[in-house]
């Protein structure tokens, strides 16, 4: 049986692979090898898979050169993109920094205008009672002239009838002693007359200056209204914007003000402004008193803007990398596993810089992480930086943000040169895109 099959196999192959002769011929003799039909099957069947191998790798080759090309250019892409918008955030950033500085010179300046301005309600109201003093002592003055003037007139109507009369006057005065007396009550009614139109005007011009200082007190009161309405809406644009990059970082913005105040032991140069009432009217004592009040407040919007910038500086809302970066990898699952921070890639020797104040608790080589620093801040909060090429912090430094604390390199488990970022809350990785992310309108 397998020999009749052996037969048929054989004549089959015989039929699609004829025995062939190979002649090999030289100056002396000609010789031949004879290919038998297996002997050309298995050569075909090698030659057929060496082809095929040969066009299934070049096609896989071919591929993965498109799809590599896909893959950078769509990289570039974004890298372009994230670029942009890198860029845009920091012009950003700068604007709210500048718009920062002109609302703090404004708080200043506006500080300056209202002391001054309270020096200057404080010496009106002295002129305003002092002329008001002054316009009673005039007007006591005046009533006691006119009566003097009817007592005299009284007086001389009393001996123009006597000596009309032909009579004496009292006392036995005479004639002509009666003529000089009258002279002199004439020259004294003319000059109380004189003194009298004196003094009312006097007495219309100090009531006009009152009118007009009354005008001027009015017109600065108003002012100062407007001066603290537009200091009022300064303060809640500065402050909303920091309470708002806290709690997009998913941080309490009380709490870590209480923190921040408990820890802070430094004395601001801000102090409660208390408006002196004494002497003044009720009405304006009761508007000096809510200056005061509106002032203070506007004190403590400044203590809670330094507050949250002293907290601010001990969180990582800034980025470690300032020079041109690709960012590569973020947080999330990769190949199984948790990959617990954010990769930026650039060149080996790019500084990397601390995202906020702290202290070193690590720096030197950890295994896959190559080149390690680690940094313990503010909240529970640690950050790490990986992979690095130098490091240029001791154990136990106390570093401030934006302070270069090593290189970027290639050190440990690493495909290439990059710096692994990490932000750790209570040991537990967190995404450190949020809190850069949060911290983009303010760093």
């Amino acid at each position: 049986m397998r020999t009749k099959l052996a037969q048929k196999l054989h004549a089959a192959l015989e039929r699609r692979f004829p025995e062939r002769r190979l002649f090999l011929r030289s100056d002396t003799e000609t010789r031949f090898i004879r290919l038998h039909p297996s002997t050309q099957l298995i050569a075909w069947t090698g030659t057929t898979l060496m082809v095929g191998w040969t066009i299934t790798a070049t096609a896989i080759v071919l591929m993965d050169s498109i799809g590599s090309g896909n893959f950078r250019a769509q990289a570039q892409r974004d890298q372009m993109i994230y670029e942009e918008r890198l860029n845009s955030l920091s012009a950003e950033r700068d604007l709210r920094a500048a718009e920062a500085a002109a609302a703090q010179e404004r708080f200043s300046t506006a500080l300056e205008q209202i002391s001054t301005m309270q020096s200057e309600l404080l010496a009106s109201e002295d002129r305003r009672r002092e002329m008001e003093t002054g316009l009673e002592v005039v007007q006591a003055a005046l009533r006691r002239t006119i009566q003097e003037r009817e007592v005299a007139r009284d007086a001389a109507e009393e001996a123009r009838l006597a000596l009309a009369e032909g009579g004496t006057l009292p006392g036995g005065a005479d004639a002509a002693s009666v003529e000089g007396t009258l002279d002199i009550l004439s020259g004294a009614l003319a000059d109380t007359a004189e003194e009298r139109d004196r003094i009312a005007e006097d007495a219309q011009l100090a009531f006009e200056q009152a009118n007009e200082m009354q005008l001027e007190l009015r017109l600065m009161t108003e002012r100062n209204d407007e001066i603290f309405r537009q200091l009022e809406e300064a303060m809640t644009v500065s402050v909303e914007p920091l309470g708002e990059m806290f709690r997009a970082a998913g941080m309490d913005p009380d709490a870590m003000l209480r923190q921040v105040r408990k820890g802070y032991n430094g004395v601001g140069p801000l102090t409660p402004i208390q408006f002196s009432t004494m002497g003044a009217h009720a009405d304006h004592g009761d508007h000096a008193a809510e200056n005061a009040d509106r002032a203070n407040a506007l004190l403590g919007k400044m203590d809670e803007i330094n507050l949250y910038r002293i907290a601010a500086s001990k969180a990582p809302f800034a980025q470690p990398v300032k020079d041109r970066f690709r960012f590569t990898s973020g947080f999330g699952q990769r190949w199984g596993r948790l990959h617990a921070g954010a990769d930026f890639a650039a060149p080996i020797g790019t500084p990397v810089y601390s995202t906020a104040d702290g202290v070193v608790v690590s720096a030197g080589w950890a295994s896959g992480y190559g080149r390690l620093i680690k940094i313990q801040h503010e909240f529970g909060i640690e950050t790490r930086y990986a992979h690095l090429n130098k490091i240029h912090v001791k154990v136990g430094q106390r570093v401030s943000r934006g302070e270069r604390i090593g290189d970027m390199g290639n050190s440990g488990r690493s495909t290439g040169p990059h710096l692994h970022y990490e932000v750790r809350v209570g040991g537990t990785p967190v995404n450190p895109m949020t809190y850069i992310r949060a911290g983009k309108d303010v760093f």
